[in-house]
């Protein structure tokens, strides 16, 4: 049976209260925020509750906002050395919950896990975001007791954001190889990376060595003035 999420965001902010930092619904989507304390507790609501049923769990991925606030583009400035990204938005959001106040527990934190929830039988979709605390050592309590799907996205979030799962059953690298440094999602992650590998014929296997690829700044090819693009009245033919 479909339910509207107007009834389930005013159901959830009764049953749950204040294990939730704040809720959105916009665009047909309800979106939670969740204290990371509160992380098990509000998802085997979200699971067990019969109003809810919350069954599958269909994506978990990890976010890093290191440079969140710099999203704006000025390209006409851009140099040979490198082009602006510098504005600034003080006091954002990612999620801007309908202009509520940001979070307290949001302010300075790098990595978020979020979730994407699907509940067959009232036909909807949650999504719910959480915090870690440590900057320097991301943890976020496994969901593989509550939704076995969360094992293999907790392991892709591990490996690329080197965000932690305490309570994993096998929580090690899925996509980069097992002596991979570092991680390649994190927004201070070399563009060219640390390493690079090859086949070496000799040695009949493949060996590691330092990237042989200079740093360059990426400068976007952006046409600033081109009368092909303005108005008709505008064009000297």
């Amino acid at each position: 049976m479909t339910v509207s999420l107007e009834f389930i965001r005013d159901y959830l902010q009764e049953g749950l209260g204040d294990k939730l930092s704040a809720t959105k619904l916009a665009l047909n989507e309800l979106t939670l925020e969740v204290p990371v304390d509160q992380w098990l507790e509000v998802a085997r609501f979200l699971r067990h509750n019969k109003m809810l049923d919350c069954t599958q769990l269909i994506d978990l991925c990890g976010v890093d906002y290191l440079t969140f606030g710099d999203a704006e583009w000025d390209v006409t400035t851009a140099t040979r050395s490198g082009f602006s990204r510098a504005v600034q938005v003080d006091d954002a959001d990612p999620f801007d919950f309908a202009g509520q106040e940001e979070q307290p527990e949001a302010r300075g934190k790098r990595f978020a896990v979020v979730i994407h929830l699907l509940s067959v039988s009232r036909n909807m979709r949650i999504r719910v975001r959480t915090w870690c605390e440590d900057n320097d050592f991301p943890v976020v309590p496994s969901l593989v007791d509550i939704w076995s799907s969360a094992n293999w996205y907790e392991r892709e979030a591990f490996d690329l954001f080197g965000i932690m799962f305490s309570g994993h059953p096998d929580l090690r690298r899925i996509l980069t190889d097992y002596g991979f440094v570092g991680h390649p999602f994190r927004k201070d992650f070399p563009l060219i990376g640390q390493v690079e590998m090859r086949y070496d014929a000799e040695q009949k296997r493949v060996i590691y060595e330092p990237v042989s690829i200079e740093p360059r700044v990426l400068v976007p090819r952006t046409i600033r003035a081109d009368k092909r693009f303005s108005p008709a009245e505008e064009r000297d033919d």
